[in-house]
């Protein structure tokens, strides 16, 4: 039996709550969400490594149409996002339309029935005329293929999955990849282990972070006044377009690098180590991050900072780069996640049969980081080009939404039955894309980072602003799109096609 519906969301993290709880809010109930979780959350379900927070104030990284006045901390840790999602799911009802605990193994698009055939493992087959992924990038753990893994005797894991059974305490701790999560876990554990050493590949600029317990009296003030916290929201994002500016136009990173120059200096007197901590790209080339506690944490005396990576893995040790052989009976890997290998590439099949991985070739591409052409009635939550390296994601998930809402209106209103952008206006705006690029800090900085892809483009960042993203998405243009209409016969009874045997996870950011 396939079951059909208006609209199928991959993923129950911010995307996909996001998606689901802006359908409602425009009317619409005939969707529902998968996700294999057995809770909404995406990376906030799935990332419980010690100190796991956000690095995007409170404020900004909630929904507009659902701001929480009780934030605890300027910057939210994760138990408490985690819970804002599943409280956005009950007042938006939300529930009612969760599948949760279900893998998806295919989804298909039919031109014969114009309809999205997405099959599962657990739930059956579905039928949905409109397929909206919201299974983001940062869950699928990036584990590196080094030599000797294998025969590792100790215990491995990644940030991501946590081992949280394991006792650090006392523990040879070889801590592999010095990123975002690293520089939040690292100071969490490096006061219990026996010895850590962090093998830092590359240095990353840190930040002071601004982070401070919630006054009470704004807390009473935003319940009070819901009013007063949707302005804090809005002035923070506007705010947040300052260092936006300052990213596409790399001179211009000089005093934000002046910043992050001082606090390591004040933080780490020896020369020697900071030395070692000091990148030699322009600050914004690479992720930013903050931390009040990263650099003391590896002054102290049982931290190591090994400034090579990982050449081998041997039974009881790991060695470094520089040949030295170092003892450990732990290896927690903070390695991040396979960013430019969307979930949703691998699993779903467009008009010519080709799946989105086959159709990129090792490059994704679409249009304002939302459709594909190859892939009617498809939308891409926080797509191709879409990165955003100074405000919230959550603000460009709702500019995405009106802009699919939008789209839905004018299908609706047009009698359409399919709408897939063009593959000039597609081709045209990605070179766009690539030209405003050229003098984003990202791209001139000076590092390799995870924005470029395998092809050496850069294929995560949007070189625009946020305001720039609002205004190209306020309306659904359908001069973009090739449109097809009710009048078109279709099918009564289509032949489905048969599902690939993969299995990809739809666990959302």
């Amino acid at each position: 039996m396939v079951r059909d519906v208006d609209a199928l969301i991959l993923g129950a993290g911010f995307a996909g709550v996001c998606a689901g709880a802006q359908l409602r809010a425009a009317g619409r109930y005939d969707f529902v969400v998968i996700d294999r979780g057995e809770e909404p959350g995406g990376t906030w379900r799935d990332n419980t490594y010690p100190g796991c927070a956000c690095d995007v104030p409170s404020t900004l990284y909630s929904f507009s149409f659902a701001p929480n006045p009780d934030w605890s901390r300027i910057f939210a840790p994760q138990p408490e996002i985690q819970a804002y999602l599943g409280d956005v799911v009950n007042r938006t009802g939300l529930r009612e339309h969760l599948r949760l605990g279900v893998e998806v193994q295919s989804a298909t698009w039919s031109e014969d029935a114009a309809r999205w055939h997405v099959v599962t493992t657990s739930d059956g087959d579905y039928a949905a005329r409109v397929l909206i992924a919201g299974a983001g990038p940062w869950h699928e753990p990036l584990i590196p293929d080094l030599p000797g893994l294998d025969t590792f005797t100790g215990t491995t894991f990644h940030s991501s999955r946590w081992n949280h059974d394991h006792d650090l305490r006392g523990r040879r701790v070889a801590v592999i990849g010095s990123g975002a999560s690293a520089v939040q876990f690292v100071p969490k554990i490096a006061p219990d282990v026996a010895h850590l050493d962090l093998y830092q590949r590359t240095p990353h600029w840190v930040l002071p972070k601004p982070d401070r317990p919630y006054p009470a009296a704004l807390r009473r003030l935003y319940r009070r006044r819901p009013a007063a916290q949707r302005a804090a929201h809005e002035g923070l994002r506007i705010a947040a377009e300052g260092l936006g500016w300052a990213t596409r136009h790399a001179g211009a990173m000089g005093p934000v690098q002046r910043l992050a120059e001082r606090h390591l200096a004040r933080q780490v007197r020896d020369p020697q180590l900071r030395a070692a901590l000091t990148p030699d790209f322009t600050i914004g080339c690479k992720r930013i991050l903050m931390s009040n506690s990263y650099y003391p944490s590896l002054t102290r005396d049982n931290v190591t900072v090994v400034p090579h990576a990982v050449t081998e893995v041997r039974p009881t040790s790991v060695v470094g780069a520089d040949g030295v052989e170092r003892e450990a009976d732990t290896i927690i890997f903070g390695t991040g996640f396979k960013i430019l290998d969307m979930p949703v590439a691998d699993l779903v099949r467009g008009r010519d049969g080709r799946t989105m991985s086959e159709v990129w070739q090792g490059s994704p591409r679409g249009y304002l980081g939302t459709t594909v052409s190859g892939f009617p009635n498809l939308f891409v939550l926080l797509g191709p080009n879409l990165g955003n390296g100074h405000s919230s994601a959550t603000v460009l998930l709702e500019q995405q939404m009106r802009y699919v809402v939008s789209a839905l209106e004018a299908m609706d209103r047009e009698t359409l039955t399919t709408v897939e952008i063009r593959e000039d206006v597609q081709r045209e705006y990605n070179g766009r894309v690539d030209d405003a690029l050229q003098k984003t800090v990202w791209n001139a900085g000076g590092c390799g980072s995870y924005y470029f892809d395998s092809n050496g483009r850069n294929s995560f960042m949007y070189p625009w602003s946020t305001l720039h993203h609002r205004r190209r998405t306020r309306h659904f243009d359908l001069s973009n799109y090739r449109t097809v209409s009710r009048s078109t016969p279709v099918k009564d009874s289509p032949t489905w096609p048969s599902p690939t045997p993969s299995v990809v996870s739809t666990t959302s950011s």
